[in-house]
């Protein structure tokens, strides 16, 4: 092994980009984002895939669990129906 390397004629090699991830720079409330932290680490998960998972249950309501109103909403309807 030689003691010094000269990459003064180096070049970089290409980056590698994370698949179906983009970086970006948000500003969160510091309330939402030591709830998100603490409920992370009681899940085991990490607070960003849990605000990534946030968000994706609110642009895709039907992924969303089942809330106690929506259960009685169609709980209703059936039994009006019948």
């Amino acid at each position: 092994m030689k003691t010094e390397y000269d990459f003064s004629k180096a070049k970089r090699g290409a980056v590698i980009e994370p698949a179906a991830k983009t970086r970006i720079t948000i500003f969160l409330d510091d309330d939402i984002l030591a709830a998100f932290r603490a409920r992370a680490e009681s899940s085991g998960k990490g607070y960003q895939t849990l605000i990534n998972e946030a968000l994706r249950t609110a642009v895709m309501p039907e992924n969303a669990p089942v809330t106690v109103e929506a259960l009685r909403r169609v709980l209703r309807e059936e039994l009006h129906a019948a």
